[in-house]
C-alpha cells in the first residue's frame, strides 16, 4: 500500500475548561518530512509534542498544523501598578517644579498609555496537551486516510502505465530482431556487418530498462514510502528509453522509444506525490 503526500484532516472540541479547540492539518509534497506550526500564542511549548505525534506517522511530506482555541479563559483586567507609580512620580514632581496645586484625577490615569489591559486566563501548557492530543491524533487519523485513498488511486495509474511500458519494450524486443534481420540482409561486406550489430546493439538498453520496469511494479506491489525508490527507478528508466531512441536504426523503434519516453515522464510526475 502506498500513500500519497498530500492530505487533508481537521477536528475540533468544546472543553468546558478550555474552550473550543480546532486542529487542522493539511500536507503537500516535500522531500522530506517537515512540520510547519501555527500555534495560539503561550502555545511554543507545545510545538515539540505535535511535531513528534505527526512525524511518527507521516514519513514524507511537508505538513502545516494550526491550532486555535476560541473563548479560552475569562477575561481579567490588568493595572500595571510599576508603571502607574513612575507617571504619579513625575506628576508630582512637575506639581512641586511649577507650583501647579490641581491633582490628576484617578479616570485621567488609567487612560495613560500602558496602565489597563486586559488579560487572558491562559490554562497551563500540559492542560491544553491532556484535551488537545485526542483532537491532534484524530486529525491525523483523518488525514491519513485521505493520503491513502489518493495513494491507492496513484498505485493504480502508476501499475497501468508500467504495464504499457512492459508492451512497447515486447513491441521492440519483436522488432529489433526484424530489423535487423532486414539491414544485414543488404550489406554484404562482413566488415559492415560487424560494425553495423555492435553500433545497433540495444540488446542491454531493452534488458535494463525491462530489470527498472519489473523493480518499478514490485516497489509499488510492496509499498509503504516508497516515493524517493521509485523516482530514482524512473530516472534510470529515462535514461535507458533515450540511450534506446538514440542508437536506434529502425524508425519504429524509435518512435517507440520517443513515446516511452512521454510515458515515463508523466509516471514521474505521479511519482512525485508519493510519500
Amino acid at each position: 500500500m502506498i500513500n500519497s503526500m498530500t492530505g487533508f484532516g481537521s477536528r475540533e472540541a468544546e472543553i468546558a475548561s478550555v474552550g473550543r479547540i480546532c486542529v487542522e492539518l493539511r500536507c503537500t509534497n516535500h522531500k522530506f518530512v517537515e512540520t510547519v506550526f501555527h500555534l495560539p500564542e503561550g502555545m511554543l511549548s507545545l510545538e515539540d509534542k505535535l511535531k513528534k505525534e505527526i512525524e511518527s506517522r507521516v514519513k514524507r511530506g511537508r505538513v502545516f498544523c494550526a491550532v486555535n482555541i476560541k473563548g479560552r479563559g475569562a477575561q481579567g483586567i490588568f493595572i500595571n501598578r510599576k508603571l502607574l507609580k513612575n507617571y504619579l512620580q513625575e506628576f508630582n514632581s512637575l506639581r512641586k517644579e511649577f507650583g501647579i496645586r490641581d491633582g490628576i484625577a484617578l479616570d485621567s490615569l488609567i487612560r495613560m498609555p500602558g496602565i489597563l489591559s486586559l488579560k487572558e486566563d491562559k490554562p497551563a501548557g500540559m492542560h491544553i496537551w491532556f484535551h488537545l492530543k485526542p483532537l491532534l491524533l484524530q486529525a491525523l487519523t483523518e488525514l491519513l486516510k485521505t493520503r491513502n485513498k489518493e495513494g491507492r488511486a496513484l498505485a493504480a495509474l502508476l501499475r497501468k502505465r508500467s504495464e504499457l511500458l512492459k508492451r512497447d519494450l515486447c513491441l521492440i524486443r519483436g522488432r529489433f530482431g526484424l530489423a535487423v534481420r532486414r539491414r544485414l540482409s543488404k550489406i554484404k561486406s562482413e566488415d559492415e556487418r560487424a560494425a553495423f550489430l555492435k553500433g545497433a546493439d540495444i540488446a542491454e538498453e531493452m534488458d535494463r530498462l525491462g530489470f527498472h520496469i519489473k523493480n518499478f511494479q514490485q516497489k509499488i506491489a510492496k509499498g509503504g514510502p516508497v516515493g524517493k525508490e521509485l523516482d530514482f527507478i524512473t530516472q534510470e528508466m529515462q535514461r535507458e528509453a533515450n540511450t534506446l531512441a538514440a542508437k536506434s536504426f529502425d524508425l519504429v523503434i524509435s518512435g517507440r522509444a520517443v513515446q516511452m519516453k512521454s510515458q515515463i515522464e508523466k509516471i514521474r510526475e505521479q511519482v512525485q506525490n508519493i510519500e
